[in-house]
């Protein structure tokens, strides 16, 4: 095990693939069985630490933090799981930007498995079809719910708007705080990191600026 390797790529937080990795047996065992299997270890991981699980307020932890994995914190492992994205024709000939801003990152770092938060927003320019504002957020949190880097988190949102809209004129900004960088190592609280991806018509900088100032014009929620 090269363990030098293993920092270099932890601490600056490198992608090594566009597609999420994953073994060939991934989806051999159902959820019942991953869970099983995740609070077997977890266990042994609380008692190495030297946790007594025979107290009441430990002794449940085990299955608690397995279930999560499986079933919220990365749902989104699973093609399954990828939310249906209904698509409309565009019969009212919309063609100028539509903008959805805000969104929500609840991801992990796939490095630390420490959570990725943060926001998303994403443009577009309909052609032929249009989507529910409603399904953007859900393909969102479902591609932030597995292990991520945010390089390749923008991308998989990108292209897979690009595909299901068939259109290459999408782009998309995340902004996102890292608790591997605010909690351990450097220990940066204030720092945030930010990336962008774009295709067709987003190449021209005159459509990038103006998406980029459409979002950085974020009005404050009204106070109740």
């Amino acid at each position: 095990m090269d363990l030098e390797k293993i920092e270099t790529i932890g601490d600056q937080h490198l992608p090594t693939s566009l597609e999420t990795p994953l073994r060939s047996d991934a989806f051999d065992r159902n959820d019942h069985e991953k869970i099983e299997t995740i609070q077997y270890h977890f266990q042994k991981i609380m008692e190495a630490l030297g946790l007594d699980l025979t107290d009441d307020s430990l002794s449940g932890t085990p299955y608690r933090v397995a279930k999560m994995y499986v079933k919220e914190l990365f749902y989104g492992l699973n093609p399954k799981n990828r939310p249906k994205i209904s698509t409309f024709s565009n019969k009212y000939g919309y063609r100028k930007m539509l903008v959805e801003k805000n969104i929500t990152i609840d991801s992990s770092c796939e490095h630390h498995f420490l959570p990725i938060v943060g926001k998303a927003h994403i443009g577009y320019i309909p052609n032929g079809k249009v989507v529910g504002l409603s399904k953007i957020n859900r393909l969102v949190d479902y591609y932030s719910h597995r292990p991520q880097v945010q390089e390749r988190l923008c991308l998989q949102i990108m292209k897979d708007l690009q595909q299901t809209l068939g259109t290459e004129d999408v782009i998309v900004v995340v902004n996102a705080e890292h608790l591997c960088v605010s909690s351990r190592g450097i220990k940066d609280k204030n720092s945030t990191t930010t990336t962008m991806e774009y295709g067709g018509i987003f190449e021209d900088s005159l459509y990038r600026n103006e998406f980029l100032s459409m979002v950085s014009d974020s009005p404050k929620r009204r106070s109740l």
